[in-house]
């Protein structure tokens, strides 16, 4: 293993005693979660961005739970980053940095924060790691795995190498650290064609998800090489569906995610990173828009695209939606799910995605 979630206090297989983060940064009292006036006050501000989407009977509930992570994170110098499919009462009410993967361990990198909470699947704590080696990533569920992740292995790509000799291999930022360590190069789904071509070989391997590697080599002359990975969310939409959102409401914008099969994407006006999807939702404001995604996501920008209407086809992430606002509050308080990766690993693994970011234009 190269990665540990650290909820011991004794290494394995050795009496010997290790710092867990609750040893290093100490116990906190666990907040009261009254619904009271001050708690009501402090985060209005915060329901009025999210009223359309959570029932006001159910804000009693969230809002101390809000209150109190916001106060904790102060106390344990701690930033959150939230992925984009978050639901909005963590994306709007508790996050700090938000975005794709890769945008929040670059931001969390930059923050004075020593501590970093992974409000997304386990792939995106390790890439915080390897980008924030001194800092303590925390994860509130070590559960939530990512199937295009767990689609591949190290040994996998050992395998790769060995069946094509030279060929040089670029993997999709959604691998573990371990798979990225093993790879020339990491890509995202917005620089994936960049990324392919700026090796100047004849054939690449582009791993792990089958479908942004086919949507890749439509728009090159290298020959892409792929492994039969997909996002179990993303592989679901079809073609058919969409046109028939199309006979509908035919005057609806499809915008569509790149792990999307290319029959898919070719229904749509436009295709790219859940980044580039919020870009052109807020550039074009269009007056009846799909995301074709993981249906938090419309959720979640609808605040901010007023006169948009969102046609959600929804596909959830059981994944994504392990994260939860009282794992939050739990990991600040216990300090618990502490996310390492062996840092002969890690080293080899932020070569790859340093590669990719130092990229030229």
């Amino acid at each position: 293993m190269t990665t540990t979630i650290l909820s011991s206090s004794f290494q394995a297989g050795s009496s010997e005693r290790v710092a867990t983060a609750l040893d290093r940064y100490g116990p906190v009292e666990r907040p009261d979660l009254a619904y009271t006036p001050e708690v009501a006050a402090e985060t209005a501000p915060i329901y009025e961005k999210v009223k359309d989407f959570i029932p006001e009977i159910e804000w009693p509930l969230l809002a101390p739970l809000i209150h109190a992570i916001n106060k904790l994170k102060r106390e344990r110098n701690a930033v959150v980053l939230a992925h984009n499919y978050m639901t909005p009462e963590i994306f709007h009410g508790v996050a700090d940095i938000v975005g794709d993967s890769l945008q929040l361990a670059k931001e969390a990198a930059r923050t004075d924060a020593e501590v970093i909470v992974q409000c997304g699947v386990h792939f995106m704590a390790e890439t915080a790691k390897i980008l924030s080696p001194e800092k303590t990533v925390l994860i509130p569920d070590s559960k939530a795995g990512c199937s295009l992740a767990e689609s591949i292995t190290a040994e996998d790509v050992r395998g790769l190498r060995e069946k094509h000799p030279g060929v040089p291999i670029v993997t999709y930022v959604n691998t573990s650290a371990a798979v990225k360590a093993e790879c020339d190069i990491c890509c995202t789904s917005s620089n994936a064609v960049q990324v392919v071509e700026s090796l100047n070989a004849p054939r690449v391997l582009l791993i792990p998800d089958q479908y942004l590697a086919a949507n890749v080599a439509r728009q090159t002359d290298v020959e892409v090489l792929t492994w039969a990975g997909a996002c179990e969310v993303h592989e679901r939409f079809t073609a058919e569906e969409l046109r028939e959102y199309r006979e509908i409401e035919p005057s609806v914008k499809i915008i569509a995610h790149p792990e999307c099969p290319p029959e898919v994407v070719d229904e749509a006006d436009f295709s790219g990173s859940t980044a580039g999807m919020i870009d052109w939702v807020k550039t074009n404001l269009p007056e009846k828009v799909m995301l074709v995604t993981e249906c938090s996501m419309a959720d979640n920008i609808a605040s901010e695209t007023p006169g948009v209407d969102y046609v959600r086809p929804c596909n959830l992430c059981p994944h994504m939606k392990r994260i939860t606002l009282s794992k939050i509050l739990d990991a600040l308080v216990e300090m618990k799910e502490e996310v390492t990766v062996d840092p002969e690993v890690a080293d080899r693994a932020r070569q790859a995605v340093e590669r990719m970011i130092h990229l030229k234009s």
